[in-house]
């Protein structure tokens, strides 16, 4: 697909997206629309297994033609069934395909009675939960449980009566039916790409609440890239605040992963990540999402190690600190905790103690994690003289995240580093392109950071590498200013020529005095001076 058919079905996707806009808030035509979308996705790609794999060879070669009350149509279903749990994880019937759905709804849209055949909304919530209960009791329960919980399809937004409800619902997915999600180009990710882009929209309208679920694709790209610098493949990649999993495939964008781990608190955004991971054609056996707070109650077994972990956690979020943490192994060796007031060192505590020794970490943090004191302090010391982890530290340009103009940086730690004697320090804080409301990192301002990075360069005004005796020097402080000088000297003022251009400004002035001594003298008034 070119860029312009990808531009057109992004577009298109849209305009669906619009046909709720006027009854909700983005929160909840975000979950509707991607639900919608998701549910197609799943019976496009089930409906081309089938009839590629399993009935290519047969009688009956379209799954949507098998009768399913026929003696001889039940047999095929149970066997399709139990080839398709195995192979993608769920079941659809042929009537619980997207499509019949669709086109049941659209039989007769001039029909004015409730009850006539285009009344959808029980048939599709039917649908629905029988795709998560085709799970239940398989490998891939897991993965697929409570997806279509936030689809409320009695919900009063969509409309007051149970006939305004469904005409909207049949709308959505008559439009959607009309769209061909090109399943069938394996080397294109067309419909991830374009579900991607569907996120970020409702992102960028989302506000404050955006950053729950969404990372904007350039800092996305900076994270992943620096993760992968110099690997093809990657054994396993996390995210502790994985919201709507957008930051953990764009590791797989730069790298091939073998499997992907992620835990995100608000259930919404949990349920939005795995359909985003099963969009994005990752097999359920590759991913494991969990939902819970991973802080307070991390879901993965504690002896595991990751190879890339990247984040981009709350900004100085509220935690217990709880004393019963510092027996906690992530947390236990440092001897101090994170402030409640703000959690930012602890998800880094959480994440160093999960990275492999030949991994990379990624974190986004506010600029106060390089300075501030007390136990931050002690922790940040402990960080780089005891352990030797912290590798780069980059500093961001401010207001390039959703509900917040506040600059930012990117820490980067290794257990096993290559540079073991100095850390890297980058200000990219100047290099952006400025828009109405937003900045943006431009393509060269990203690959600007990662040639950085990767080739460890100091250039005036923009990097600095500095020794491990100088960091202490500086108390272990991490302020960018202390190493990258980026002071710009002002233009050398030409006294003489400021002097004459005063005195020809007086020399004016005394004339225009005069002209206006003259002109009151006329009119026999007194002068203003």
């Amino acid at each position: 697909m070119s860029e312009e058919q990808k531009r057109i079905l992004e577009q298109q996707l849209w305009n669906i997206a619009n046909t709720l806009r006027g009854k909700m808030d983005a929160d909840d035509f975000r979950d509707y629309i991607l639900g919608f979308i998701f549910y197609k996705y799943l019976s496009e790609k089930i409906l081309m297994y089938v009839n590629s794999e399993l009935l290519e060879k047969e009688e009956i070669n379209d799954y949507r033609k098998i009768d399913e009350n026929s003696e001889v149509g039940q047999q095929y279903i149970e066997i399709i069934r139990k080839a398709t749990l195995d192979k993608l994880g769920y079941f659809l019937k042929p009537s619980e395909l997207f499509g019949a759905v669709a086109a049941k709804g659209r039989l007769d849209d001039d029909e004015e009675s409730e009850g006539s055949d285009n009344f959808i909304l029980e048939d599709l919530a039917t649908i629905l939960r029988n795709i998560e209960q085709s799970t239940m009791g398989t490998d891939s329960e897991d993965e697929f449980g409570g997806l279509f919980e936030d689809l409320d399809l009695t919900s009063s937004k969509l409309g007051k009566s149970p006939k305004e409800k469904n005409k909207v619902i049949t709308e959505v997915l008559g439009h959607l039916n009309k769209i061909d999600f090109k399943l069938e180009d394996l080397e294109a990710d067309v419909l991830g790409d374009a579900y991607e882009y569907l996120i970020g929209q409702f992102a960028s309208g989302a506000g404050k609440k955006a950053g729950e679920f969404y990372t904007p694709q350039a800092v996305s790209m900076i994270l992943a890239k620096l993760v992968t610098s110099r690997k093809a493949k990657l054994k396993s990649a996390y995210d502790p605040t994985c919201g709507s999993g957008s930051l953990l495939l764009r590791v797989a964008k730069e790298s091939e992963v073998g499997m992907f781990y992620g835990q995100e608190l608000n259930r919404t955004t949990f349920n939005l990540a795995r359909m985003n991971m099963i969009l994005h054609d990752v097999h359920y056996t590759k991913f494991d999402l969990q939902q819970d707070d991973t802080l307070e109650r991390p879901q993965h077994d504690m002896n595991l190690r990751f190879e890339a972990i990247v984040a981009n956690p709350p900004f100085s979020a509220k935690w217990s600190a709880s004393e019963l943490h510092k027996t906690d192994d992530r947390y236990s060796q440092y001897g101090k905790l994170a402030p409640s007031s703000k959690a930012d060192f602890a998800f880094v505590q959480h994440m160093v103690h999960y990275l492999d020794e030949n991994g990379t970490m990624a974190v986004v943090l506010p600029h106060g994690v390089l300075f501030r004191g007390a136990a931050e302090g002690h922790i940040r010391q402990y960080l780089i003289e005891d352990r030797n982890y912290l590798d780069a530290v980059i500093g961001l340009p401010a207001n390039i995240f959703y509900g917040t103009s506040i600059p930012t940086c990117i820490l980067v730690f290794k257990k096993c580093r290559e540079e073991s004697e100095n850390i890297l320090f980058v200000d990219a804080s100047q290099h952006y392109e400025k828009a109405k409301n937003q900045n943006y990192l431009r393509g060269s301002d990203i690959a600007k950071i990662v040639e950085t990075f990767q080739e460890r360069k100091a250039e005036d005004k923009y990097s600095y590498v500095a020794s491990l005796d100088e960091v202490k020097e500086n108390d272990y402080n991490l302020n960018i200013p202390r190493y990258v000088d980026t002071f710009e000297e002002e233009e050398a003022v030409d006294l003489e020529a400021v002097s004459s251009e005063l005195k020809a400004l007086d020399e004016s002035m005394a004339d225009t005095d005069a002209s206006i001594a003259d002109f009151c003298a006329q009119l026999n008034i007194s002068t203003p001076f």
